[in-house]
């Protein structure tokens, strides 16, 4: 749900032209994934997050995400959307069970909710996904930053983070046990 726009090279299911109509009568599924490193008792070290290029030349921090297509399951949606962001072998590990951690829920006016998305009203189902190999970032992510979880959750990052994305990550978190005391 980032606000840059890379050509999706399958796009599933609508024109560009459809996709903006669509998206600006219905709400959009989305999957967004906090990926992890763990240790070997499954605790969270580290809180990966991608650095992207805003429309206006800024710099904002987000979350691995993407739509979930017509026709594609939310393990495939989830699957496609990591090797998109954080390359071919971040090996990541899919959750046994496909439900969400959270259900994040981005209006198009701000202060509706903490979350916002200027361009369509989506809602999005958040996964923290354990992934193991190298992460390379791809299409319109410049960099992936492994932060601790403290660090993810600082006031600062928080601040950076794209659309209220600070909350989902406080969210993701709090769901595997790993809000800093």
């Amino acid at each position: 749900m980032s606000n840059v726009r890379t050509p999706d090279p399958n796009p599933g299911w609508l024109s560009d032209f459809a996709l903006d109509e669509t998206r600006s009568r219905v709400p959009i599924l989305y999957v967004e994934a906090v990926p992890v490193r763990i240790d070997s008792h499954g605790q969270v070290e580290h809180v990966g997050v991608l650095l992207r290029a805003s429309p206006a030349g800024t710099m904002t921090r987000s979350l691995v995400s993407g739509r979930v297509l017509h026709g594609e399951s939310l393990r495939d949606a989830l699957l496609r959307n990591l090797e998109k962001d954080l390359g071919p072998t971040a090996f990541p590990q899919l959750p046994v069970s496909i439900t969400p951690c959270t259900v994040a829920e981005y209006f198009p006016l701000p202060g509706v909710t903490p979350l916002h998305d200027p361009r369509q009203h989506a809602v999005s189902l958040v996964y923290v996904v354990p992934v193991t190999g190298d992460c390379a970032p791809r299409h319109d992510a410049l960099e992936l930053t492994w932060l601790t979880p403290e660090e993810a959750v600082h006031p600062r990052v928080a601040d950076e983070m794209e659309g209220g994305r600070g909350l989902v990550v406080r969210q993701a978190l709090a769901h595997a046990g790993a809000l800093p005391r």
